[in-house]
């Protein structure tokens, strides 16, 4: 299973409640889930309820089958964040990446560097300080600045040529 992005991926849904959505088919001009994610594939999406304030913005995993589904985990909502439990009518269905997944959001000062803090979750280190280095964290799971063992102003290359 990997994380898809495509463009032009949209379908409807009548599913009521919290839990997974049964799809049911492409809008007009567009494709489904399962065409343009691929079925066992993650995705990022967004939902609207048509008609009220409802919405939601997740990652969900897709499965092709007689009705086609997509599970669903929020990352934010018109629910605190929480998933959504919408009523049963029209929900809008897409593909789209999440503002808070864009390295833009995440890189916010000069010399910050990016890295994933988890699977498909950037994060942001802020610039060290003068001397230190980069190394990895004791369980090996970040970056992190250390001070430098021994470290001095500059570098010094020493060179030899045998004629």
């Amino acid at each position: 299973m990997a994380l898809v992005l495509n463009d032009r991926v949209r379908e409807t849904s009548t599913t009521s409640g919290t839990g997974t959505l049964s799809l049911a088919g492409a809008v007009t001009g567009w494709e489904t889930f399962v065409a343009g994610v691929g079925t066992t594939n993650t995705t990022y999406y967004a939902i609207h309820e048509e008609g009220t304030a409802n919405w939601e913005v997740g990652t969900g995993t897709v499965t092709d089958a007689s009705t086609d589904t997509l599970s669903r985990t929020a990352i934010t909502s018109s629910n605190s964040d929480a998933l959504v439990n919408f009523s049963g009518g029209t929900l809008n269905v897409f593909c789209t990446l999440p503002a808070s997944k864009t390295m833009d959001m995440t890189l916010t000062t000069a010399g910050d560097i990016l890295y994933a803090s988890a699977n498909n979750t950037p994060a942001r280190l802020a610039k060290g300080a003068a001397a230190e280095v980069l190394t990895m964290n004791t369980g090996a799971t970040a970056p992190e600045w250390a001070a430098a063992s021994g470290a001095t102003s500059g570098f010094v290359i020493a060179m030899s040529i045998a004629l």
